[in-house]
């Protein structure tokens, strides 16, 4: 290898554990920050300076009283409970954040968002500074927080998000029913081994929660896809004894 080929590699390698430490330092500030209070809402907004945070409907309000700038949001954080041993929020914590009843993807919310659109039903605000998305899932049953950190547009991309929304960029307000149907054509893809998000999440449900072990095939096809969707960064907080458990991907997961 080339001396300019090899400084060039050396120097991806630090820009990529960059990224990995700064995921690290996002994972660990929300899973001790947001155990220590319970936070009632399901979304949140973190800002530039990594220790900011507001609520959804905090944000909005200030964004439109022009006291924050939707260049400062950073990180669009998915925070929710569970009282007992729910595998799918557990193993993966973004399909546990797709809302079959609403046709609600939090992956969508978070890009429209980063590229400034608003929409009033779903979950969109202007925050076009977002880096990454945040899903933050407490198990009360055993006192442990997973949080797990993705690249936006690396998912977006991975999803095809860019091409499925191109029809709508010409405005900055959209309505609801475009955001119904990106999130339609986004599902009908079926990324995960031939599924959609929907029903992957369905199957993972069915698979530890009713002990379908026929499924097991499809489980791992939707866990491959998971991992090469999101690339996840992933912590586990124990609240009780305050210790972390750092995978750093989810291939570190328990094998399904």
């Amino acid at each position: 290898m080339k001396i300019n080929e090899l400084l060039k590699h050396l120097e991806n390698i630090k820009i990529d554990e960059d990224k990995i430490n700064e995921k690290y330092e996002i994972a660990e500030y929300l899973a001790q920050t947001f155990s220590h209070k319970k936070r009632r809402y399901l979304f949140y907004i973190m800002m530039k300076d990594k220790e900011t945070i507001y609520d959804f409907y905090k944000y909005s309000d200030l964004l439109g009283s022009n006291k924050l700038s939707p260049n400062d949001a950073y990180v669009f954080i998915l925070n929710d409970y569970f009282g007992y041993d729910y595998s799918l929020a557990y193993f993966y914590p973004f399909l546990s954040h797709v809302f079959s009843l609403i046709s609600e993807i939090s992956l969508v919310d978070a890009y429209l968002s980063k590229l400034g659109f608003e929409a009033n039903f779903y979950n969109v605000v202007p925050a076009t500074g977002l880096k990454f998305i945040a899903a933050v899932n407490h198990f009360l049953d055993v006192n442990r927080t997973v949080v797990e950190v993705a690249n936006i547009d690396t998912a977006a991309t991975n999803t095809n998000l860019p091409r499925l929304i191109r029809g709508v960029l010409g405005t900055k307000q959209i309505d609801d029913s475009m955001v119904k149907e990106i999130v339609s054509q986004l599902d009908s893809q079926k990324l995960f081994g031939g599924h959609g998000f929907m029903e992957a999440k369905e199957i993972i449900y069915k698979y530890y929660n009713h002990h379908d072990t026929s499924l097991a095939k499809e489980v791992e096809a939707i866990r491959d896809a998971y991992n090469r969707i999101f690339q996840p960064f992933r912590i586990e907080y124990d609240i009780n004894t305050k210790q972390f458990q750092v995978s750093g991907s989810n291939e570190d997961r328990r094998n399904t």
